[in-house]
């Protein structure tokens, strides 16, 4: 006999195995649907967010410890729609204390009515808001919380309206070095990089990893955020006080003598440390937005490194260090200037500086009279276009020069198997003209004189900081274009030839080695003669040298001559950089080396 109830329970039975069967099958479901993901999206937003957490960005210094690029403390201002009751005020607030932020596209966002249903609780208003005018936004939110206190209003409020501190790239010494430097764009974290110089050669090591955190809404659920390394601290060859000097020194030349722009290179021959590197114009990187109305169109944003020009007379030393270290002529060796013109293959004169002839000259007399025709004839008769081409590539012409900095300029030598490459090339390259070169290129190759024939690569960067733990930068040498030999040899020529013109650029106590250039500057018809490049490049004390200093000042109004223009600021950077760098008159060092 059935037991009581037997049909019900068999009905309650196959009712709940039909639901038990229709939950499993949609469980089923719901996991192998497109809407699963979007659900499980949902519900970890809900319970938190994954932060994109950055690292501070590395700290630059000086040689010496001086901070040049570090960072401090802004804020990201946003509006979380979830404690927003008055959009009108935050609307207001923003507006009036934060630049670049509207009125009504502020209010659209904090509006939580005409925004309704929204995945987005939170939007970002502004980036790098200075702590000044968050404190105005503090003081605007006190006066609002004292007034609804008096009237017992829900109005005016700020609440929803959001500021978290955030790193912000700041440069103390304002201008100093900014174009070694370079900058650090911050329109957003997402796009923030740096820009030209160390900050965009290095950005990688300065950034360091930022890493995603998990970050509860429940304010219970937060545990101390875990510490993320930094990124890497860079300690440069810049000397702050030196570069502080060449800039003093920069800007005072660029006025007298009505340049355009110019620059003035400090560096250690024996290591290929840049001591200093003076550019114009001068930039603030803490106001980097008015990049492009210091530097417009093509002007670069450090001459230094990124401006190519015909040299002149400067390049002298290239063709004469080729014509000693290959053996085809000796300082001794002489040259009849008796015309005061050389002719190429029969067809194109080539003139000295004042159109003059000098008569009878030795290479040193070429040198210190600085002639054009004597240069014309070592290159196109002795050297011939495979031994100049071969010494020229060997100092570095022709490509970068490895330097650490961002944006380098690099123009291709034009070479005989070009076939734009005519015989005139080889006698006007001998002296610099129609041929182009960077500062920091001439700086190298020149370095290699003053170094007993070793060229080292050029770098501002002396060691990195990472990880507690400081790595210096080991010297590089690029190559060894000429022997010592011929190196002292060259050292010595230069050093007579200033001392026996009584060139502006001597400095009392110090024996110097040093050729001033002026090129005249290319345009679509020619040459033109009233505008010319003006440099001088020296090294000393001529025995032992321990700085290299290149000085160009490009299209002054005042003299159109290197020896007028560019030596005098020689001096007078010598003159300071050796009571710097704690060189003694040649006498007193000389007798203290000899006991």
């Amino acid at each position: 006999m059935k037991p009581p109830f037997y049909t019900r329970y068999i009905i309650v039975a196959l009712v709940c195995g039909i639901l038990g069967i229709g939950i499993v099958v949609q469980m089923v479901r719901i996991n192998y649907t497109s809407f699963t993901e979007d659900l499980i999206i949902k519900s970890e937003n809900y319970q938190g967010i994954n932060e994109l957490i950055y690292p501070a960005r590395g700290t630059i210094y000086d040689r010496s410890g001086n901070i040049l690029a570090t960072n401090q403390i802004s804020y990201e201002v946003g509006i979380d729609l979830k404690f927003v009751n008055d959009p009108e005020s935050i609307a207001f607030a923003a507006a009036s204390l934060i630049e670049d932020l509207d009125y009504l596209e502020v209010f659209e966002l904090a509006d939580t009515e005409q925004m309704g249903e929204t995945e987005n609780r939170y939007f970002v208003l502004s980036s790098y808001v200075s702590k000044e005018k968050i404190g105005e936004l503090e003081r605007l939110e006190d006066s609002y919380a004292a007034r609804r206190e008096q009237t017992n209003a829900g109005k005016p409020n700020l609440s929803g309206l959001v500021w978290t501190p955030m790193q912000q790239r700041a440069y103390p010494e304002g201008d100093l070095a900014s174009n070694v430097l370079g900058f650090y764009n911050y329109f957003s974290r997402e796009t923030a990089q740096g820009v030209y110089g160390v900050e965009e050669s290095y950005n990688t090591l300065l950034t360091g990893r930022p890493e995603y955190i998990f970050m509860p809404n429940n304010p219970y659920l937060i545990e101390t955020l875990p510490d993320i390394d930094p990124g890497a601290s860079l300690v440069l060859t810049i000397d702050r006080e030196i570069q502080m000097m060449l800039q003093n020194e920069l800007a005072e030349a660029i006025e007298w003598s009505g340049a355009e722009g110019g620059t003035i290179i400090v560096a250690d021959p024996k290591t290929g440390e840049i001591l200093g590197m003076a550019s114009s114009p001068f930039f603030n990187s803490n106001e980097y937005w008015t990049y492009e109305e210091t530097f417009p169109g093509i002007t670069p944003f450090n001459r230094a490194i990124g401006k190519a020009y015909e040299p002149g007379s400067v390049f002298k030393v290239i063709t004469m260090a080729a014509a000693l270290d290959s053996g085809v002529a000796t300082p001794d060796s002489t040259y009849n200037d008796a015309t005061g013109v050389y002719w190429v293959a029969n067809s194109w004169p080539i003139y000295n500086w004042n159109m003059g002839a000098w008569g009878e000259q030795t290479m040193t007399g070429c040198m210190r009279h600085s002639l054009n025709v004597c240069l014309a004839y070592v290159a196109d008769e002795l050297l011939q276009e495979d031994l100049f081409y071969q010494y020229v590539q060997a100092f570095g012409f022709g490509r970068g020069t490895g330097i650490d900095l961002a944006a380098e300029a690099n123009f291709p030598l034009r070479l005989p198997d070009n076939n734009q490459w005519v015989e005139l090339d080889l006698a006007t390259n001998s002296f610099g003209q129609g041929i182009a070169v960077t500062p920091i290129q001439m700086v190298a190759a020149i370095s290699a004189i003053a170094n007993n024939g070793q060229m080292m690569t050029p770098h501002v960067v002396k060691s990195v900081i990472d990880g507690g733990q400081q790595y210096d930068v080991a010297p590089q040498m690029t190559n060894a274009p000429i022997s010592a030999e011929t190196a002292q040899a060259l050292t010595e020529m230069l050093s007579l030839s200033l001392e026996e013109e009584a060139s502006l650029a001597l400095v009392d106590g110090y024996r110097l080695a040093g050729k001033t250039g002026t090129g005249e500057i290319p345009t679509e018809t020619g040459y033109t003669s009233t505008l010319t490049n003006t440099s001088f490049v020296g090294w000393g004390p001529s025995d032992d040298p321990h700085f290299l200093v290149y000085v160009w000042l490009e299209k002054p109004t005042i003299s159109k001559w290197g020896s007028e223009v560019a030596a005098p600021v020689f001096h007078d950077v010598v003159e300071q950089l050796v009571v710097m760098l704690n060189i003694p008159p040649d006498d007193i060092r000389l007798k203290v080396a000899d006991e």
